[in-house]
C-alpha cells in the first residue's frame, strides 16, 4: 500500500505541488528518502522516527520508502517532515488516509512532537486555495495562511498527537484567525527635520511618482520617507508579504500594511542585494519590493553589487539564473540613496578647502556607473543645517499633511492607468516610454525648454522619459491636467546635477 500526502517546492514565490508517496513493504529494517532531497530533506528521518516515538507511535520493523515526485524536481527545507510523517502514519493506519487527500501539508517536526513553524506557508496556502484544497500548517503559520482566503479549510495543529485526534474526531482544532501587525506609531516625522526645504521638496516628488532619488550631503535625511508614503494596497500587500513568507520574515505569521523599507549594509554582497545562495533566497532588493530600498553611504557599495541592481530597477524584478534551474523574484523596489560629496565628506562646504582638491569630489563619485545614474531620477545636494535654522521655533510641516498630497497624487496616478488599461503600472515612475509620451505631453513652450535641454544637457531616451515622468508627478502634485513648463523646469533641475555625475562616471 502506497499512501500519497500533497506538499510544495518553493521556486521563487510560486509553490510548485510535489506528491508524497510513503510505501511500507518487505524487507532491511530501514527509511530511505528519494527524490532529488537536499540535506535537510535527508535528515528529516530522524526527526520524523523520533517525534513518531514521542507521539507514541513506533517505527515497522520493514522497509520504509519515501518518493518526493517528480524526481526530478529539487526538494529543499525542512518543511517536508510533516507530510512525510503523516504519510506514514497514514501507511501504519494511525489516521485515515482519505482524508489527508484534500488537503496540502508542510511543516517541520521537533524531536518531542510538536511542529515548528516553516517558512512559505503563505505561498503554500494560495497555491492550495487554487487547486480546492484545504492547508495543514503549523500553528504559528495558521495567522499568515489564513489570508489565502475566507472560506479556505486551514488546519494549524500544534503537535502530531493534536493532528491525530481531530481526524480521529476526537479533537477539533479550530480555523486560525488573519493576523495583521498594528499600524506603527513611532515613524519619523518631517516636522522634526530643521531646515532643508529643497530635501523635503524631492522626497515628495520622490514619495508621489515612486521615482529612484539621489542625495549628496548629510547622511540620514532619506529615513524619514516611509512616514509619507502610503499603505499597500491588497494586491501589494499580497505580494510583499508572499516574498516576506518565503524567507521566513513574517513576524509572528502577521502581515502589514506598511511598506518595506530596506537599509543595507555597504557591506552587503551582489548575492544578498538581488538573491542568491545555496537555496536561491530573495535579497534586499525583493524584499523591497513595493517599497523602499535605502542605501547609505552609497559609493562604498561594492561595484558589483550597485550594477546588480541596474536590471530590477528597469524591469521590476530579479531573475537569478543558476546550471539547473531559475528563479525570478519580484523587485519593483524604489531607491533612495545618499552619500557624502566625496572622500573626507567636506567638499562644497563654506570654509573648507579639500587637499586633493576637486579630483577628490570625481574620483569619488565616478564609483556609481553612469548606467546607474541614468536610472535615478532626482539628483540633490542637502546641505549642514545652518544655525539659524536649529534655532527657529516654529516646527516645519508635518509627515501627515505631506502624505495627503502623495497619496491624493498616486490615486490620480493608479485611475489614469486604470482608464488607459495600463495595469502593469501604478505611479508614473513605472509606466511604459509610450503611455508616459500619451499622458505627459507639455504645452509648446514646455516642449521648446525640454527639446533645448535636452541638446544641451544631452539627454539619453530614458533619461527624457525619465524627465517627463518626473514632470508628471509633479503636475499631479497640483491637481494639473496639462504638463507646463514649470513642471519641466523643475523636473530637469533634478536631472541637471546627475548629468554632471555622470560625467565624472
Amino acid at each position: 500500500m502506497v499512501a500519497r500526502v500533497r506538499t510544495v517546492a518553493f521556486q521563487g514565490i510560486e509553490a510548485v505541488p510535489v506528491d508524497v508517496q510513503v510505501m511500507i513493504a518487505p524487507g532491511k529494517v530501514n527509511m530511505h528518502i528519494v527524490g532529488l532531497a537536499d540535506k535537510a530533506v535527508a535528515e528529516s528521518r530522524e526527526r520524523v522516527q523520533a517525534a513518531l516515538h514521542a507521539s507514541g507511535l513506533s517505527m515497522p520493523s520493514k522497509k520504509v520508502t519515501v518518493n518526493l515526485a517528480p524526481a526530478d524536481l529539487p526538494k529543499e527545507g525542512s518543511h517536508y517532515d510533516l507530510p512525510i510523517a503523516l504519510g506514514l502514519m497514514a501507511a501504519l493506519g494511525a489516521i485515515p488516509g482519505d482524508m489527508l487527500a484534500g488537503y496540502v501539508v508542510l511543516g517541520e517536526l521537533s524531536l518531542d512532537g510538536t511542529i515548528a513553524a516553516v517558512a512559505g506557508a503563505l505561498p503554500a496556502a494560495i497555491g492550495a486555495n487554487a487547486e480546492g484544497k484545504g492547508l495543514i500548517c503549523p500553528f504559528a503559520c495558521g495567522p499568515e495562511a489564513a489570508w489565502a482566503g475566507k472560506d479556505f479549510d486551514i488546519l494549524a495543529p500544534r503537535s502530531l498527537i493534536a493532528i491525530a485526534n481531530h481526524f480521529r474526531g476526537t479533537q477539533v482544532l479550530s480555523r486560525p484567525e488573519a493576523g495583521i501587525h498594528a499600524s506603527a506609531r513611532d515613524l519619523p516625522d518631517l516636522a522634526d527635520i530643521k531646515g532643508q526645504e529643497t530635501a523635503k521638496r524631492a522626497l515628495e516628488v520622490a514619495a508621489a511618482g515612486g521615482h529612484n532619488l539621489l542625495m549628496i550631503g548629510p547622511p540620514g535625511s532619506g529615513k524619514s520617507m516611509p512616514s509619507i508614503l502610503p499603505p499597500l494596497a491588497p494586491k501589494e500587500l499580497l505580494e510583499v508579504s508572499m516574498i516576506a513568507s518565503v524567507a521566513g520574515e513574517l513576524g509572528e505569521g502577521k502581515l502589514t500594511d506598511r511598506r518595506p523599507f530596506r537599509a543595507p549594509h555597504h557591506s552587503a554582497s551582489m548575492a544578498a542585494m538581488v538573491g542568491g545562495g545555496l537555496r536561491v533566497r530573495p535579497g534586499e532588493a525583493s524584499l523591497a519590493h513595493h517599497g523602499v530600498l535605502f542605501l547609505d553611504e552609497f559609493p562604498e557599495f561594492s561595484p558589483q553589487a550597485l550594477d546588480a541592481l541596474r536590471q530590477p530597477l528597469e524591469t521590476g524584478d530579479c531573475m537569478i539564473a543558476r546550471a539547473n534551474h531559475r528563479v525570478t523574484y519580484p523587485a519593483r523596489i524604489q531607491l533612495v540613496a545618499a552619500m557624502n560629496p566625496c572622500r573626507c565628506g567636506m567638499a562644497g562646504e563654506p570654509g573648507y578647502r579639500c587637499l586633493r582638491g576637486e579630483r577628490c569630489r570625481t574620483d569619488y563619485q565616478a564609483r556609481i556607473s553612469g548606467p546607474l545614474l541614468d536610472r535615478i531620477d532626482l539628483r540633490i545636494e542637502v546641505p549642514a543645517v545652518s544655525a539659524s535654522d536649529l534655532i527657529r521655533p516654529d516646527r516645519a510641516e508635518k509627515s501627515a499633511d505631506v502624505a495627503l498630497r502623495v497619496a491624493r497624487a498616486r490615486t490620480i496616478q493608479r485611475e489614469r492607468f486604470q482608464r488607459l488599461g495600463a495595469t502593469s503600472a501604478t505611479t508614473n515612475a513605472h509606466c511604459s516610454p509610450s503611455v508616459i509620451e500619451e499622458i505627459a505631453m507639455p504645452d509648446s513652450s514646455g516642449l521648446s525648454l525640454l527639446k533645448d535641454a535636452s541638446e544641451k544637457l544631452g539627454f539619453s531616451a530614458r533619461a527624457y522619459h525619465r524627465v517627463l515622468k518626473v514632470a508628471r508627478t509633479l503636475a499631479d502634485l497640483e491637481a494639473s491636467e496639462t504638463v507646463g513648463r514649470i513642471h519641466l523646469a523643475e523636473a530637469i533641475s533634478y536631472r541637471m546635477s546627475s548629468e554632471r555625475m555622470a560625467q565624472a562616471a
